[in-house]
C-alpha cells in the first residue's frame, strides 16, 4: 500500500492539577487519544469514521477553539514530526483546454455496466451537511462535449442540478487544464437557478499530484456557489497510454482519498465517482475505504432507465446514480448524462471567495471540432469574416477580397473555418475560401460570394441540400473536415478499378471532404487536398480527430466504430475450442463467458469483415467469437 497522509493533530495541554491523576488513568486516556488518531489518518487500510463536513459555524469554531487549548501540550514530538513532512497547499494556474485535445482523459461518451436490477440505496453511512433534504433531485453532469448549453432551457426541463467538468489532468503529459466551457457553465446553470457541483478528471500518479488537482480545483471554483458535491473522476487507467498504467488498486486509492480529503479540508462535500464494475468486490478500487469515507457517485447503464429501474445494483452505500449517458434535455444537443441524487439542498450555498467571478461568454468553439491546420488562404471572390462561427447572433468584422490573405488556424465540423486577420481570431465559410492564391476572374453569375444577400452564408452547401455528378456517381455536397481512420488511399476517380492512386492520407492529417456518395459504409468521398480533388473510400474516413475514444468498445455500446452485417447459419469451433466474449475484444472490459467446444454450435447473426468477429446466439445470450476460429456446419 501506498505511504498513508499524515493530517496535522494539535497538542494537549496538561494542566497543573492533572498531575494528582493516577497514572494508569493517564495512559489509559493517552492510549485512547493513540488510537482515535491513528482511526482518522489517512486512507490506510484500517476502515475510518466518516468525518463529518465542518460549517464554518460560531458554535463550531468555538468548540474547535476549546479542543485546541485542552490537547495542546501532549504530542509535541508528533506534531513537529507531522509539520516536517506535511505537503503545502498548492494552487496552480491552468491553461483553458483545447476542444481537440487528444491527451484529455475523458472521451465524449461513458462507460457503465448494463445490470437491468435495482437495489436499495443506502446512505446511513454518509454525513448530512446543513441544509441537505432527503429528497431525490434530478441532474445532469455536463463537459466541453456538450456544447454551448441553453441553461434557461435546461432549468424548464426539470433539472434540479448539474454536476459540471472544472478540469482535467492530460492522460500521458500530466498538465492541468480548465474545461473550455467551464467557467460559462458554473455562471449561466447558477443564473438560471440549477444548483452545482463540480468534478475533475484526474490523471494523478502520486498523492502529491491528487493534493495539487484539489487545489487547483477549489482555488477555481471558490467564486463559484457550490452547492452540490466536487467529485474525483478517474478512468481509463489500464490503457497503456494512460500515465496511471501499472498503478495498484491501493496506490490509485490513496491518490483518490489524497484529492478528497484536500477538497473537504476547503469546505465542500468530496465525492468519489467510477462505474459499478469499477466498484463492485472492490474491484478496482478500495471501496471499504472509500465509501467509508466518502459519498459516493454510481455509473451504471440498465435496459430500462429510472424511474423505471429505481436504483443501481451496486451493493455498497451510493448516494448518487448515473444511469443513462443517452439523455436528452431541451438545450442541450445530442446526448447528455443524467443522474438521480437521493438528497437535496434547500439552499443554495455561498461562494468561498465572496469577490464576484469574471462574467464570461460562451466559448465560439464549444461543442465543435475543429481540425488544426496552418495555411495562408484568400476569398474566392468575397467574403464575411464574423466573430462567431455562425450568422446568427454574430458581427462581421471584416469583409474578405479575393487577393487579400488570412491564416486559416482550423477546420471546423460545421463547415466554418477559423481564420486569424490582424491578430483577431474570427471565422468564415469554408466554401468561401481557397488555397489557391490565383487572382480570381470575376463571373457574371450575380452570386455575392457568400454575403447574407445570397442566402448561402450559412455554410453554403454544407447543409445536404445539393448534389453534382462525378465519375458517374451522384455526390451529396458537404463541407467538413475529415481524417484517415489510419491510412487511406487517394484516387483520382471513385473507383478501384479505373481511379489511380494520386496519394495517401493518414490519421492525424486534416482535409476537407465536400461530397458523399452512397452510404458511410460502401459509398465514396469527395476529398480538396492542396487544391486538388481527389476521392477515397467514405467507409475508412473519419470525422473527429478523437473518434478512436468516440468508437470505444464498452459494455454500454458493445459494437462501437464496428460495421456488422447481417448473416445467418450454424456455427462451431473450427478447431475443436474457441472462447465465447462479452464485447467483440479481447481487451477489457470483454469477458470470456464460455466456449464453444466439440460439436456444440452457434446461431451466426452478424459478421464483422473489417477486424474479423462475428456475431452469435448461444443459449439465448448475445456473445461474440473471432471469425476465423469458427466454421460454419454444413
Amino acid at each position: 500500500m501506498a505511504k498513508k497522509r499524515r493530517r496535522r493533530h494539535r497538542k494537549q495541554r496538561i494542566s497543573p492539577s492533572a498531575a494528582i491523576v493516577p497514572v494508569a488513568v493517564v495512559a489509559a486516556a493517552i492510549a485512547i487519544l493513540l488510537i482515535a488518531i491513528l482511526a482518522i489518518r489517512g486512507c490506510g487500510s484500517e476502515r475510518a469514521a466518516i468525518a463529518e463536513p465542518v460549517r464554518p459555524t460560531e458554535t463550531s469554531e468555538e468548540a474547535s477553539a476549546i479542543h485546541e487549548e485542552e490537547t495542546r501540550a501532549q504530542l509535541v514530538e508528533e506534531e513537529t514530526a507531522v509539520e516536517e513532512t506535511a505537503e503545502p497547499e498548492t494552487v496552480i494556474a491552468a491553461e483553458v483546454g483545447s476542444m481537440e485535445d487528444d491527451q484529455d482523459p475523458q472521451s465524449s461518451t461513458n462507460t457503465a455496466g448494463d445490470e437491468t436490477i435495482g437495489a436499495s440505496v443506502d446512505l446511513s453511512q454518509v454525513s448530512v451537511p446543513e441544509g441537505e433534504t432527503t429528497e431525490a433531485t434530478l441532474g445532469i453532469d455536463v463537459s466541453k462535449y456538450q456544447g454551448t448549453i441553453d441553461w434557461a432551457q435546461v432549468k424548464e426541463a426539470g433539472v434540479d442540478f448539474a454536476m459540471i467538468r472544472v478540469g482535467y489532468r492530460t492522460k500521458a503529459t500530466g498538465v492541468i487544464y480548465e474545461d473550455p466551457g467551464a467557467r460559462y457553465n458554473l455562471q449561466e446553470a447558477t443564473r438560471n437557478g440549477i444548483q452545482v457541483g463540480a468534478y475533475f478528471f484526474s490523471s494523478a500518479v502520486t498523492e502529491q499530484e491528487a493534493a495539487e488537482e484539489a487545489g487547483w480545483v477549489t482555488g477555481f471554483i471558490a467564486r463559484y456557489k457550490i452547492t452540490y458535491p466536487v467529485a474525483y473522476n478517474c478512468e481509463d487507467f489500464q490503457s497503456e497510454d494512460s500515465r496511471q498504467y501499472g498503478l495498484s488498486k491501493e496506490e490509485r486509492t490513496d491518490i483518490a482519498c489524497a484529492f478528497l480529503d484536500a477538497v473537504q479540508s476547503a469546505g465542500y462535500t468530496p465525492m468519489f465517482y467510477a462505474s459499478r464494475n469499477e466498484m463492485e468486490g472492490s474491484a478496482q478500487w478500495d471501496m471499504e475505504t472509500l465509501g467509508s469515507k466518502y459519498r459516493i457517485w454510481v455509473s451504471q447503464y440498465p435496459e430500462v432507465p429510472f424511474p423505471q429501474t429505481p436504483s443501481s445494483t451496486y451493493s455498497g452505500s451510493h448516494s448518487m446514480w448515473q444511469y443513462t449517458s443517452r439523455g436528452q434535455v431541451a438545450g442541450i444537443d445530442g446526448n447528455v448524462d443524467l443522474n438521480v441524487a437521493y438528497f437535496g439542498y434547500s439552499q443554495e450555498a455561498e461562494a468561498k471567495d465572496p469577490t464576484p467571478a469574471e462574467i464570461v461568454e460562451a466559448n465560439p468553439e464549444v461543442g465543435l471540432n475543429f481540425a488544426e491546420v496552418e495555411e495562408t488562404v484568400t476569398a474566392k471572390e468575397e467574403t464575411n469574416l464574423r466573430n462567431l462561427p455562425t450568422t446568427e447572433d454574430s458581427i462581421v468584422v471584416y469583409r474578405l477580397k479575393n487577393g487579400e490573405t488570412v491564416l486559416r488556424t482550423g477546420i471546423g465540423s460545421n463547415g466554418w473555418d477559423r481564420v486569424i486577420y490582424e491578430g483577431q481570431r474570427l471565422y468564415a465559410v469554408h466554401s468561401f475560401l481557397t488555397t489557391d492564391l490565383t487572382p480570381a476572374v470575376p463571373e457574371s453569375t450575380g452570386e455575392s460570394g457568400g454575403t447574407e444577400s445570397s442566402g448561402t452564408e450559412s455554410g453554403g452547401a454544407a447543409d445536404g441540400s445539393g448534389t453534382f455528378q462525378a465519375g458517374g456517381l451522384t455526390f451529396r455536397a458537404v463541407s467538413e473536415a475529415v481524417t484517415a481512420r489510419d491510412q487511406v488511399n487517394l484516387r483520382d476517380q471513385p473507383s478501384t478499378e479505373t481511379g489511380n492512386i494520386v496519394g495517401t492520407l493518414s490519421f492525424g492529417q486534416a482535409v476537407v471532404r465536400t461530397g458523399i456518395s452512397g452510404s458511410d459504409d460502401t459509398g465514396w468521398s469527395r476529398l480538396e487536398v492542396n487544391g486538388q480533388v481527389v476521392y477515397a473510400s467514405s467507409r475508412l474516413l473519419a470525422t473527429s480527430m478523437d473518434y478512436k475514444e468516440q468508437e470505444k468498445i464498452t459494455a454500454d455500446n458493445p459494437e462501437a466504430g464496428m460495421h456488422f452485417v447481417a448473416a445467418s447459419g450454424i456455427v462451431m469451433a473450427k478447431s475443436g475450442e474457441t472462447n465465447l466474449r462479452t464485447l467483440p475484444t479481447t481487451n477489457e472490459p470483454s469477458q470470456v463467458v464460455g466456449q464453444l467446444t466439440g460439436t456444440a454450435t452457434a446461431q451466426r447473426v452478424a459478421v464483422e469483415p473489417d477486424r474479423g468477429w462475428t456475431k452469435l446466439n448461444y443459449n439465448g445470450q448475445t456473445v461474440y467469437a473471432v471469425t476465423n476460429y469458427l466454421t460454419v456446419v454444413e
